[in-house]
């Protein structure tokens, strides 16, 4: 391989690199700006209970995030990411009341937010622009055909009950413990994801050809990169880790609710913009998310507790997101594409 493709494939290495630790550095200051800010204006903010629902509630949305990182360096968006989340949010509960077992559910739920995934991703692929139409109707059509199944003989529309496991209520219980450590186990399983997803897009060569694609249509053909493959495989990745936010909020809240993914259609997104991800493709990455998710995740909670409604959060949100777009647009990457 020569030394070009080799520089297209290294999303570390010179401008590349710089950008990836510009993006870095500004998510890392503006993340401890908040901490302070927090410390300052919210009373118990410093706490370890604070921080405990702070990266509980974080760990949700990183994994929910997953999916949408992956399809932003593409140059695409997953719209059908909250839909999936509560369709898994209910499909589980129901599969347990019918009697099939735990393990057989979860990897049937996991096989279906792959299934899901990968038509999305081929769909998308062939229509790509009208791609987020597409995503949209996909997850539209999911939780639509979800409600139906599970409200067959229930008068109970959107809400299932049934009894969790209690394995599953531990793993994103808020009280939990792991290792020992009071820290609910969910948060070492993000930490976990995070580490492995951050090492295999610079490792692999899935990963590389994932920059390398969304840098350049061109540069990626010659290098033998499969388009179609990669937009399959990264929204098939995408429906997996949908349904096991889903799951893992199920295990949170201990019933199932059809709406509970609503507000990871906006978010996700956030999170995925304040990291400095490009949502033009080809520059960020999960560890850039990472951060996103932590800002957007501390500021939420300075916000709740200085008693803002929910509209209000938004609003701060939205004006949060305009300077950061306007700051990572300056970089020559996106300034060419545009």
């Amino acid at each position: 391989m020569d030394k070009t493709a080799d520089t297209t494939l290294s999303p570390g290495r010179s401008a590349a690199g710089i950008r990836v630790q510009r993006s870095l550095a500004i998510g890392a200051g503006l993340l401890a700006v908040l901490a302070v800010a927090g410390a300052v204006l919210v009373p118990g903010f410093v706490s370890m209970q604070n921080a405990r629902s702070i990266l509980l509630l974080a760990a949700f949305l990183g994994i929910a995030s997953l999916g949408q990182t992956l399809c932003a360096l593409l140059g695409a968006l997953d719209l059908s990411i909250p839909f999936v989340i509560g369709s898994a949010n209910i499909l589980l509960p129901s599969l347990l009341v019918s009697g099939l077992p735990p393990a057989v559910a979860i990897a049937l739920i996991l096989l279906l937010g792959a299934l899901v995934g990968a038509v999305n991703g081929l769909m998308s692929f062939r229509i790509q622009g009208q791609a987020l139409i597409m995503s949209l109707a996909v997850g539209f059509a999911v939780v639509g055909a979800t409600q139906i199944y599970t409200t067959l003989g229930s008068i109970y529309a959107g809400t299932v009950f049934a009894t969790i496991p209690d394995w599953l209520r531990n793993l994103a219980a808020f009280n939990g413990t792991t290792l020992g450590i009071p820290m609910p186990p969910v948060i070492l399983i993000w930490a976990i994801l995070a580490a492995v997803v951050i090492l295999a897009m610079h490792r692999t060569w899935f990963g590389r050809g994932i920059y390398a694609l969304g840098g350049s249509r061109v540069a990626a053909a010659r290098l033998q990169i499969s388009e179609r493959k990669l937009w399959v495989a990264v929204h098939a990745i995408s429906g997996v880790a949908s349904v096991s936010a889903g799951m893992l909020l199920l295990g949170f809240s201990g019933g199932g609710f059809v709406g509970v993914g609503d507000p990871y259609l906006f978010t996700t997104v956030a999170a995925v913009v304040i990291g400095g991800t490009s949502l033009l493709g080809g520059a960020g990455g999960y560890g850039a998310t990472v951060l996103g998710v932590l800002v957007l995740t501390v500021l939420t909670s300075i916000l709740v507790g200085l008693g803002l409604s929910f509209a209000s959060q938004q609003a701060v949100v939205g004006l949060l997101i305009i300077p950061m777009v306007a700051i990572y647009a300056r970089a020559p990457h996106i300034r060419n594409q545009i």
